[in-house]
């Protein structure tokens, strides 16, 4: 059982870890407009030229995590576009009170995010995957 757990589990870990990344850049193309313009109203200049790269981040650096290919620079780019998007798009101390749950949530989770690309950067991408890293 031990040496099982060892051998998938991180390959399990890091799909579970950037399946939301995965599955929130295909939703992002489909509603490609509408997530332009909810950027556009934070301030973000350039909303769909930001959406774009928000796009390939999210579904090429999951993808790469996911199949451990290059795991820790994809991990680093991720790192780093989810501090910006944390503070701007999930600021719960500066939303009404009927959002600030939700939004405490939602930060928090990219938090959670933030230390498992933390352990991708600094432990790589593990067995079962393409390395490389």
């Amino acid at each position: 059982m031990n040496a099982i757990v060892k051998e998938w589990a991180p390959a399990a870990g890091r799909t579970l870890l950037v399946l939301i990344l995965l599955i929130s850049g295909f939703n992002k193309i489909g509603g490609f407009e509408g997530t332009a313009g909810w950027m556009a109203s934070k301030g973000i200049p350039l909303a769909s030229v930001a959406l774009v790269i928000t796009i390939i981040i999210e579904i090429a650096g999951a993808a790469m995590i996911i199949v451990g290919y290059k795991a820790r620079l994809a991990a680093t780019v991720i790192l780093l576009w989810l501090i910006p998007v944390t503070f701007i798009f999930h600021a719960f101390w500066a939303v009404p009170q009927e959002q600030m749950q939700t939004q405490f949530i939602m930060f928090f989770k990219n938090i959670a995010m933030m230390g498992g690309m933390l352990l991708i950067m600094g432990m790589g991408s593990g067995p079962k995957s393409l390395k490389n890293d």
